[in-house]
């Protein structure tokens, strides 16, 4: 096998590994036990970061075997690799237009990472790390507060995927400059970028967890996908001084394919919007159950002051329960 062909499967198989990371995290998300953020307990949440952990890895393996214009654009495949999957594991499906949403992300994304060209090695002096580390930190921290002032589930998750997509985008840009400058000679000489790579790490992991809280899988995933490379891409613009390829073509181009990209986020997350506000109405069975109830209760005798009524057994099993209460009139006794 070819070194070219071999990166290509290995950054396939990392694509497979980072979406059955996002799932996992997402079932861990929808059972609604433990912490956010960091569900410690939760030995199916250990295997998400297991499973994160190859996923980097074969990443890197990739790029040691192919260049970095093809490994990038195929680590965007994560998002189309995890709704079929999810389908097909957990018969969790998604519609026509979760479908349109992430093929359009995962495009428009594709496109953005082919376009951008290398400059060859370059590292940051340690003003740039200081001044790189500090907005990022800020960045990341703005993006948590403004999760939480949203009101609605959906947007809080895509908030802090965001910001988990910052953490992952700079991280990525301190491995790069760790990897260029690190030595067997001295091999802790570049403690400081470890220990902001580390950080940088941790945090995105937290927040990408606490990001498939109550938001389902598409939306906060593809955010994450986008935004990490992204990130990692305007610094290397800025920074490294990398370079569209073709000139002002592949400038104008790679304007229209970010376009794509932030067009296929919007999708997901309209999506996701529109089925909050169906499941109460539409998909909760005890909601429905409820619903029905009432109804063929509406003219049966009405219960006296003190006698017990038996409502019965809720279906399922959830781990948020709506009650709703609606006056009626009781027949007491005068």
């Amino acid at each position: 096998m070819s070194p070219l062909m071999l990166s290509v499967l290995l950054s396939l198989v990392s694509a497979v590994a980072y979406a059955a990371a996002a799932i996992v995290q997402e079932r861990v998300a929808a059972s609604a036990t433990g912490p956010r953020y960091a569900p410690l307990r939760t030995p199916a949440w250990w295997g998400s970061v297991l499973l994160n952990g190859v996923g980097a890895t074969l990443h890197v393996a990739a790029l040691a075997y192919g260049p970095l214009s093809l490994v990038q654009p195929l680590g965007a495949l994560t998002i189309v690799f995890a709704l079929p999957m999810a389908a097909l594991f957990v018969g969790r499906k998604a519609g026509r237009t979760a479908w349109r949403g992430a093929v359009m992300a995962t495009v428009g994304l594709a496109g953005l990472l082919s376009l951008t060209g290398g400059a060859g090695a370059q590292t940051l002096s340690d003003g740039e790390r200081h001044l790189l580390t500090a907005t990022a930190f800020g960045a990341v921290a703005l993006l948590f507060l403004l999760a939480q002032l949203m009101g609605r589930s959906v947007l809080r998750s895509v908030v802090l995927a965001a910001a988990a997509g910052v953490s992952f985008g700079i991280a990525s840009v301190f491995t790069k400059t760790v990897a260029e400058e690190w030595t067997a000679s001295a091999p802790l000489a570049e403690w400081t970028s470890l220990l902001t790579l580390s950080a940088l790490a941790v945090t995105g992991l937290l927040l990408s967890q606490a990001s498939y809280r109550g938001a389902g899988l598409a939306a906060p995933l593809a955010t994450v996908t986008v935004v990490n490379p992204v990130i990692a891409a305007t610094v290397g613009l800025t920074l490294f001084g990398e370079s569209f390829r073709y000139g002002t073509a592949g400038a104008v181009a790679a304007l229209i394919c970010g376009a794509v990209a932030a067009g296929g986020l919007v999708q997901l997350t309209l999506d996701r919007l529109g089925r909050a506000e169906d499941s109460p109405a539409v998909s909760d069975p005890a909601r429905s159950h409820g619903t029905r109830s009432a109804r063929s209760d509406r003219h049966a005798p009405g219960a006296e002051v003190g006698q017990g009524v038996d409502v019965g057994p809720v279906p399922g099993t959830r781990a948020h329960l709506e009650v709703e209460v609606r006056s009626r009139t009781v027949a007491g006794r005068s």
